[in-house]
């Protein structure tokens, strides 16, 4: 436990956008490292993040035994300077040592969806509730009544830190896709609703166990040595015979397999994960509707942040997007 705490007039990351900034209170470090600069000293390198951003960071003097108490992902205090650097916002850090956050200081650390879980996922059940076929609502409602799951996908981000990364960000991303399929199904009537509807519903629920969030998100071990695609397969097979067994409610003969094939399916080509490429029109309605809400989400938060965290130089275009292999081009013309 440090001997420092946060000063309670907090300043938030997002905050930090005159340099140079003296600040000094607790953040969450992710991915820790020591390198060596080009006189052979060593330094650390680092991202602070709390619940507004993140920022790099760099302690330019450091020994080995000062770097091993510092934890690769955790929570730190830390005294500092920012400055401007390359277009963006960087501290240089004075000091850094481990903190144990209280509950109060979590709050501050670890951002959250804006909209309350409990509403989300009441409104995803009001969703899947308008499921036709009796097998596949019934293989919902086995999905909803699981509490420990359900409790998991109300806290769990849907990424680490490319899109929704945040706590109920999984749930957001969720709600957001059934609700674009809701639209879209009605264009295309031979698409099949009910499946579309619960490939989207069961596509990333193996990010519950994927990722690790109770503190700096991460991966479990489960999450590196199997990964969210097939643990959903995997729990699909599982909720499925459950049903059967509480319920003796049989899936029709395929439907399982199709539901699977659309978890296995759903990143799209085999370099972004996916196990096998779509092969359903409604494998290829989930991923593309999948890659535009990820997307979107992406580019906006580059575009207009509602908490800018980068020094706003007067561009017009952001830094190459590696997520959409692009720079963005900021400005909206019909905006006031």
């Amino acid at each position: 436990m440090s001997s420092q705490t946060a000063p309670s007039d907090r300043v938030y990351i997002a905050d930090l956008d005159q340099p140079p900034q003296r600040i000094a209170g607790v953040f969450t470090v992710v991915n820790a490292q020591m390198g060596m600069t080009r006189t052979e000293k060593p330094y650390l390198r680092c991202l602070l993040r709390d619940r507004s951003g993140e920022m790099p960071a760099r302690m330019w003097s450091i020994d080995e035994a000062t770097f091993k108490t510092i934890p690769t992902d955790g929570f730190v205090f830390v005294k500092g300077e920012t400055q401007a650097y390359q277009g963006e916002i960087q501290l240089i850090i004075h000091a850094i040592e481990p903190h144990e956050p209280s509950q109060d200081e979590l709050r501050h650390l670890i951002a959250s969806s804006e909209r309350d879980p409990a509403e989300m996922l009441e409104e995803l059940s009001g969703i899947l509730a308008t499921l036709k076929h009796p097998a596949i609502k019934a293989l919902a409602e086995t999905y909803l009544a699981d509490e420990h799951l359900m409790e998991a996908f109300k806290r769990a981000p849907a990424a680490k830190q490319m899109h929704h990364a945040y706590l109920g960000g999984l749930l957001e991303h969720t709600l957001n896709l059934l609700k674009l399929a809701d639209s879209i199904c009605p264009l295309y009537p031979k698409i099949n609703r009910d499946i579309v509807l619960m490939g989207l519903f069961l596509h990333d629920l193996g990010k519950t166990r994927e990722l690790g969030y109770d503190g700096p998100f991460t991966y479990t071990d489960r999450g590196e040595l199997v990964g969210h695609i097939v643990e959903g397969a995997i729990m699909l097979h599982d909720k499925a015979q459950q049903m059967m067994t509480v319920t003796g409610t049989r899936l029709p003969a395929g439907a399982l397999t199709v539901l699977q094939h659309i978890i296995l399916s759903h990143h799209g080509i085999p370099e972004y994960g996916a196990a096998k490429v779509p092969m359903t029109p409604e494998a290829l309605l989930v991923s593309m509707l999948d890659d535009i809400d990820a997307k979107m989400a992406i580019s906006l938060e580059a575009t207009r942040p509602d908490t800018p965290g980068k020094l706003d130089r007067g561009g017009n275009f952001t830094d190459k997007n590696w997520a959409l292999g692009a720079k963005l081009y900021r400005p909206d013309p019909l905006a006031e």
